[in-house]
């Protein structure tokens, strides 16, 4: 059965709407429509340290197992098997010590080794930890902070629309980010142990998806009258 256009845009509205709601629960989601934007996003304090908060216009960056590289406003990372990664398990990108872009991780020796304690997110956007140690000889346990790379942060151009899918965004062809570190390069620093909030207003977001199913309910009915007309106005000709 096909729908006619009216239904069908009805039906548009609705996956809009329902996206609205979904990037309320996203830190640092952005709304689609702009009556249910909340202000300014701020953040929260958090007890994990591998949550990071940056500036509204700032953005980390990501690259998916296909090697797609996206932005994201959401600072709540995670180590998987050594790997600095988002909530959907893309790697987190920064500069190692060389200043070579890469893909964050920990030393693989420290971290076979059990030697990768308090592993945290800095201000500068440090991905560090402290590496402990034994002298065999003395015996006097060393422990000393070890640098794994420093994360990178974007910004676009004022007026940049970035398109954005499962809450991470990706700027037209033809514009390319800035880049650059936190503190340094004009970049703001980062607040650690924050999270940053969404974008999103939930009871008005829920609300406008209310509205959205109660238009196409409205919209249905009336099809399904007008059908029923059409049938008995044929009826009468017969």
């Amino acid at each position: 059965m096909f729908l006619n256009p009216v239904l069908g845009a009805a039906l548009d509205r609705i996956t809009e709407r329902a996206a609205d709601v979904r990037r309320a629960f996203i830190p640092g989601g952005a709304a689609q429509h702009d009556d249910v934007a909340s202000p300014a996003a701020t953040s929260d304090f958090t007890l994990d340290p591998l949550s990071v908060s940056a500036d509204a216009g700032l953005y980390f960056v990501t690259r998916d197992p296909h090697g797609r590289i996206g932005f994201s406003a959401d600072g709540s990372f995670a180590l998987r098997n050594g790997r600095l990664e988002d909530r959907d398990g893309n790697a987190v990108c920064g500069r190692d010590g060389s200043g070579d872009f890469v893909e964050l991780r920990l030393d693989p020796v420290d971290e076979a080794l059990g030697r990768t304690a308090n592993v945290r997110i800095e201000a500068d956007g440090a991905f560090a930890y402290d590496r402990s140690s034994v002298d065999p000889r003395s015996g006097i346990r060393d422990t000393r902070r070890v640098v794994a790379g420093h994360l990178a942060i974007a910004r676009f151009p004022a007026g940049t629309r970035l398109a954005e899918e499962d809450g991470r965004r990706f700027p037209p062809r033809d514009v390319a980010p800035q880049l650059g570190s936190a503190g340094h390069d004009g970049f703001a620093a980062l607040a650690p142990m924050h999270r940053t909030r969404s974008g999103v207003e939930l009871d008005e977001s829920l609300i406008r998806l209310k509205e959205a199913y109660l238009t196409f309910d409205a919209l249905q009915a009336a099809e399904t009258a007008k059908g029923h007309l059409g049938k008995t106005a044929m009826d009468l000709l017969k």
